[in-house]
């Protein structure tokens, strides 16, 4: 018997965590958020602070950048998790931890994670959703390279993120 250190929220409705750096939130990003309200009720936005990496913006930056993009009745939360993903899913009542596909390339690594999270919790699974098609090129570090050096990002992130960026390339 293995000892769960976390107790499991009981809720009716399905929930799923859709966790990321979300350096900046782009197009591609919520259109995975989109797709997953298809099948679940509710959404969590999870930006997973990761030590590894060094992002542009600030975590509570990115939480603003995040919640301007949906509406106050939208059923959309926006959370920030810092440990153990799977466990932050499972206390959160979540039934699923929804990852985004844009190429095979993707698969492999995101593959690994879903087996190392399965292998810890058995009641979460990883959902798998490709990306719209019109977005499969998109990355953020993609997205800021390109703004880092003066390109048209618009379409690509939502207008508020297109100017931040404006903003942070023009300060720096």
């Amino acid at each position: 018997m293995s000892y769960k250190p976390f107790v499991r929220a009981k809720t009716t409705e399905s929930i799923a965590v859709y966790p990321g750096t979300f350096d900046p939130i782009t197009m591609g990003h919520l259109d995975i958020v989109n797709r997953a309200l298809h099948i679940f009720d509710r959404v969590i936005v999870a930006l997973a602070v990761n030590v590894e990496k060094k992002p542009l913006f600030s975590v509570e930056e990115r939480v603003e950048m995040i919640r301007a993009c949906f509406k106050p009745d939208d059923p959309v939360e926006v959370d920030v998790v810092d440990g153990l993903l799977v466990d932050y899913t499972y206390t959160r009542g979540a039934k699923a931890i929804i990852r985004g596909l844009r190429a095979v390339s993707d698969f492999d690594y995101e593959f690994q994670l879903a087996l190392m999270n399965r292998r810890i919790e058995r009641e979460v699974e990883t959902v798998f959703l490709m990306t719209g098609f019109r977005w499969i090129y998109i990355s953020s570090s993609i997205i800021k390279d390109a703004a880092r050096h003066g390109g048209d990002v618009s379409g690509l992130v939502p207008d508020h993120v297109c100017e931040r960026l404006r903003e942070r390339f023009l300060k720096g």
